[in-house]
Order: structure tokens, then C-alpha cells, then sequence
């Protein structure tokens, strides 16, 4: 007797990793109040984009018009800032990611530690990709931890569920060439973001070092795991 597609789906459940693979709970309230916050964070995205970065040479003008987009941003974030603490409050995971976000581009670093980090955490924890950047270079302590690890292990296979929700900010993205201005950050799509998965792997993991950071080119032709196997090899 051949089993039907129900007992399939029974069987596959019973291994949790492939339960998390093939499904994303997001509470309809927390997305509906992410969603609401969006407009917000891309009109204050323009604002602070269009800063210039405070160099000896920026002239007075240029330094109050930067001043005044700076204030233009922050009014539009606080918002939107609201709206994604009761997502988060709601185990939304890409709204716990810009609410992490946030605390890290405005916030001390004890403040950081205290409020991004663990919303950084328990958003990889549900294989959203981009705040496993954020850990690296804010939550140095955390990427020691086995359950970050793992944690990038699974993207590869719940990257597809947050298709929707990209492309994502992040302060960096290491794999493109381009440099951040300003107060500006750098968005990703998925690919970017894989390709920047493969790059931490392969930082973290000697033994699969190459194998890694291939991928990461295969990716996106990722430039910094490009300069780095050029000098392992």
C-alpha cells in the first residue's frame, strides 16, 4: 500500500529541520503591523541616503542641508519604530531584524549588545539571513555559539520562504565593492545574501574554506571571497 501525500507530510514533520524548511509562521497581526511600518522605513531610507558624509572640505551649506535630512530621517523612524517593536514583540522575524537594525545604526555599544543582539538572534534563529552579518560585526561573542553556526547552515534551505521581503539593508555587505556613504546603508537581494552566508562559513570553517567561498563567487561573484582564495592558494 503506497502512503499518500498527508502521510508524506506526517513523516517529513517528524524531523523538525525539514518542518522549518518547508514552512514560515509568521503571526498575521505582527505582519500586518511590518507592513505598516515599511512605508516609514523606506521614506526615511531617502532621507538619510541623501546625507553626505562630514568630510574637512563640506561646506557649511551642505553640512545644515545634511543636518535637516538627518532630523527628516529620524522623525519618519520613530514611527516606524513602534510599529516594528510590537512585531517583534510578535516573533516577526525581518521586523526583529530592522528593529535590531536601528538600535545599531543610532545606539552606544552597550546599548547594542543590550537590544540589537538579541533581536539579531532570535531573527537567524528563524533562517532570515541578514542579521547573521549584523551578529558578526556587532555580536562578535555570538558567532562562537554552535546555534549560529547552524543557524547558517539552514539559510541555504529557508532562504526562498523570505523571497517577499527582500531586498534588505545591512550596514555592509562584503561581497559588493561598493562603499556605504554617508549615513547610507547597502540593500542585498537574496542571492547577495547568500552568497554573503557562504562567505561567513568559509571565514569560520578551515576545513571548507575554499569550498565556501567558492560558492560565494559562484553566487554572486563575490570580490572579497575572490581575493582571499587568490591568496590561500
Amino acid at each position: 500500500m503506497s502512503l499518500n501525500r498527508w502521510s508524506y507530510t506526517l513523516i517529513a514533520c517528524l524531523l523538525p529541520q525539514l518542518c522549518v524548511a518547508s514552512t514560515l509562521h509568521i503571526d498575521p497581526r505582527g505582519e500586518s503591523l511590518y507592513q505598516e511600518a515599511v512605508p516609514y522605513l523606506l521614506q526615511a531610507n531617502d532621507k538619510l541616503v541623501a546625507v553626505t558624509a562630514d568630510t574637512p572640505t563640506t561646506n557649511e551649506e551642505e553640512r545644515q542641508r545634511s543636518l535637516t535630512l538627518a532630523e527628516e530621517g529620524g522623525a519618519l523612524l520613530k514611527p516606524a519604530f513602534t510599529l516594528l517593536e510590537q512585531a517583534a514583540a510578535l516573533d516577526h522575524p525581518v521586523a526583529q531584524y530592522r528593529l535590531g537594525l536601528i538600535y545599531a545604526m543610532l545606539s552606544p555599544s552597550d546599548v547594542i549588545k543590550e537590544k540589537a543582539c538579541p533581536l539579531f538572534e532570535r531573527s537567524l534563529a528563524q533562517g532570515f539571513a541578514p542579521p547573521a552579518l549584523e551578529i558578526a560585526h556587532w555580536c562578535l561573542a555570538s558567532t562562537d555559539r554552535s546555534e549560529y553556526q547552524k543557524a547558517l547552515q539552514a539559510i541555504e534551505t529557508s532562504m526562498p520562504l523570505y523571497e517577499k521581503y527582500f531586498p534588505q539593508p545591512v550596514v555592509r555587505l562584503e561581497c559588493k565593492p561598493e562603499e556605504p556613504v554617508g549615513l547610507a546603508m547597502q540593500w542585498g537581494n537574496v542571492r547577495d545574501y547568500q552568497a554573503e552566508i557562504y562567505r561567513l562559513q568559509g571565514d569560520s570553517n578551515r576545513s571548507k574554506r575554499l569550498e565556501y567561498y567558492q560558492k560565494a563567487i559562484d553566487t554572486n561573484d563575490c570580490y572579497i571571497a575572490k581575493k582571499r582564495m587568490a591568496y590561500l592558494k
